[in-house]
């Protein structure tokens, strides 16, 4: 086929040919697969931001090393002194953390595994199966997450004590096996991360509602199930006011529990107490240490979608 070039289309005569505009060239960290890379003003903040953060687990090392009378001095102390270790050895003793980290991780454990369980099977059903009253019933676990947790002590303790739990790990445990949070979180993570077509294929092929579950739903599911074991495995540790009133620290007690034990007295021995925060935290920090990496990078590749 053969284009005719009208008069009106061609140039005029002694006319300078039309430059063509070229594509302003991006810089290499702005490509497609590029590395960004943060500037000086970035990496400050950053740094601000870490010895921020990491200040208060500092100065709990620092304290634990001095005594009372150093640290109600002003100014306080910014170093180290030398009596960090023994403080740790008589805070291991006197409040018997051994036996408290044991039902600690027994506690937190259980309750990691049993949330992420039963919220990834109800979030899946909120998410992606179609039944009667399925927004009557979400409104119903969100509405739970409004109603203030100091308002189910009384009658929560009123039921402990009626089955004999008291000062037992079972009082702790039951309470904590399910989570309003966690149904909704999951439920929010499989609307997007689960196809409805990949589930459709596994029904056709015959695969139960149990097969779907195992095969389909926990696969997709799993960057969101290892956040969500961490934050409550965190959680679990840390609980504080529901442990401190069913158990006890000559007992059966969590880590909380036991570093409360630490200092009493007339005059409190504060170093003694920083030094039994400070051995309660390290679990966390060695959790995070070791399956942080493989958590964030779960949770970018359930991000990026294909």
């Amino acid at each position: 086929m053969t284009t005719t070039v009208t008069p009106q289309d061609a140039p005029p005569p002694g006319a300078a040919p039309a430059k063509v505009s070229k594509r302003p060239r991006l810089p290499k960290s702005a490509r497609a697969g590029g590395q960004l890379h943060g500037g000086p003003i970035a990496y400050a903040i950053l740094i601000v931001f870490t010895i921020v953060s990491l200040f208060p687990l500092v100065w709990t090392a620092i304290a634990a090393s001095r005594d009372n009378q150093r640290l109600a001095q002003t100014p306080p102390p910014f170093w180290f002194g030398s009596g960090l270790f023994d403080k740790l050895e008589i805070a291991w003793k006197d409040a018997n953390l051994g036996e408290a980290f044991l039902n600690t991780t027994i506690v937190a454990g259980t309750s990691a595994l049993t949330i992420v369980f039963l919220s990834t099977i109800a979030g899946f059903a909120f998410a992606k199966l179609r039944f009667r009253g399925r927004g009557a019933l979400m409104l119903i676990v969100i509405g739970t997450m409004m109603v203030p947790p100091q308002l189910s002590v009384i009658p929560l303790y009123m039921m402990v004590a009626k089955l004999d739990w008291t000062d037992q790990l079972q009082a702790v445990i039951f309470p904590s096996l399910v989570s309003a949070f966690g149904v909704f979180f999951m439920r929010q993570y499989l609307i997007q991360a689960l196809p409805d077509e990949i589930i459709e294929a596994a029904r056709v092929d015959g695969a139960s509602s149990w097969r779907v579950v195992w095969h389909v739903v926990f696969p997709a599911a799993r960057p969101a199930m290892a956040v969500l074991g961490m934050l409550t495995f965190v959680q679990t540790w840390n609980d504080f006011m529901w442990p401190f009133l069913v158990l006890t620290q000559m007992g059966n007690p969590t880590v909380q529990v036991a570093v409360a034990g630490l200092g009493r007295g007339y005059t409190p021995d504060q170093s003694l107490i920083m030094a039994g925060a400070l051995l309660g935290t390290l679990p966390l920090l060695l959790v995070f240490a070791i399956f942080g990496k493989q958590i964030v990078g779960g949770i970018m590749q359930g991000a990026v979608k294909g």
